[in-house]
């Protein structure tokens, strides 16, 4: 189990990196350690764009050569989901559809009726590529 310090250093490496498009160091980074998706969630509530924008691509790559891993980023997502902010629950729906696994999907139903109309739209979109039904 990492200590609080430590996660809150790593956090802000991983952010920085991501920030200067360095995704592919923060890629063998996860590779390496797949404790680190438990940082996903707190990736996505960086307030800077390149930052959450970088975690998508992360995860896009990650999805490519370790789509079974990638499942591990669910539980840091999830809370997302329940957040106010409309950006936090649509950046954190479209990771989930990154993932693409049945568990990740699973969890999007739930927003086919969010009061945001961007969050509505992304929900729609994602279930309109897979097939699903809300």
């Amino acid at each position: 189990m990492m200590n609080d310090d430590y996660n809150i250093d790593l956090l802000k490496v991983i952010g920085d990196f991501l920030e200067l498009g360095h995704v592919e160091n923060i890629m063998a980074m996860f590779k390496q350690d797949t404790s680190l998706y438990s940082l996903a969630g707190d990736l996505i509530r960086d307030e800077r764009f390149a930052v959450r924008l970088g975690t998508a691509v992360l995860f896009e790559e990650l999805a490519a050569v370790r789509p079974d891993e990638t499942s591990l980023a669910i539980p840091s997502l999830l809370p997302l989901l329940q957040e106010e902010n409309p950006l936090l629950r649509g950046e954190a729906a479209t990771i989930l559809s990154i993932i693409g696994s049945p568990a990740a999907l699973q969890h999007l139903r739930q927003l086919a009726n969010d009061p945001d109309p961007q969050v509505r739209e992304i929900i729609t979109d994602i279930i309109s590529l897979g097939g699903e039904k809300p």
